[in-house]
């Protein structure tokens, strides 16, 4: 572990420009990895089963006003977003057609997907670049050992301290970029597992809400 952190410390031959790159990866993908997991299920999700059938229930009683306050008050979750749109302008025609309320519920659409879906492929991108950086770094550290090996003019010891430097170099930047990537890619697909799930409850349930406002269901 010593030898690990001291790749950390710039200086000749201890790969320390990889390891850099490799922490400041890190650090972006942390931080991009909380705020989407953030966004993603605390934000935006909600039980959309349970939430439709309650807004199914005040629809067939023409209760818009508290349908719509039911949506007002799950502080912009996804579903809900999209589904004021339709209520609000459900609720002002006598006679909802469906292509308006359509085009409401895509007006909410547009504007919630891309959202949801805002720098999540970012994570499989510094998964890719991490893996990248830590390849370039077992190059160098592979660079390193031939040519200690090749030195003319060094003694043994020296040529087997500047091999094993070289070897070391190599491990630990290997080591970091796949320390790092490993999480962002697995992160990633969990974030985007649920987002096509929400995406794929908002196309059912606004079909579903569009038939039933304007009784074709």
């Amino acid at each position: 572990m010593a030898e690990f952190w001291h790749s950390f410390i710039p200086g000749a031959g201890s790969g320390w420009l990889f390891m850099w790159a490799l922490l400041i990866i890190a650090g972006f993908m942390i931080t991009i990895a909380i705020e989407r997991t953030h966004y993603i299920y605390i934000k935006s999700n909600i039980d959309a089963a349970k939430f439709m059938a309650y807004i199914r229930k005040l629809i067939s009683e023409n209760n818009y006003k508290k349908a719509i306050q039911l949506c007002r008050s799950a502080n912009g979750k996804a579903l809900p977003q999209i589904v004021l749109s339709g209520l609000m302008r459900a609720s002002r025609q006598k006679t909802p057609s469906a292509s308006a309320i359509q085009n409401a519920v895509d007006e909410g659409t547009l504007e919630v997907i891309p959202k949801l879906q805002a720098r999540t492929n970012y994570l499989a991108m510094i998964g890719n670049i991490a893996t990248l950086v830590g390849l370039m770094g077992t190059i160098y550290g592979l660079i390193l050992s031939f040519r200690s090996v090749s030195a003319p003019g060094i003694d043994a010891a020296e040529k087997s301290r500047l091999l094993a430097q070289g070897i070391s170099v190599s491990m630990n930047t290997t080591l970091t970029g796949l320390a790092v990537a490993i999480p962002a890619i697995l992160i990633y697909t969990i974030l985007n597992n649920k987002t096509t799930r929400i995406i794929d409850e908002i196309d059912e349930h606004t079909v579903k809400l569009i038939n039933l406002i304007t009784g074709e269901e």
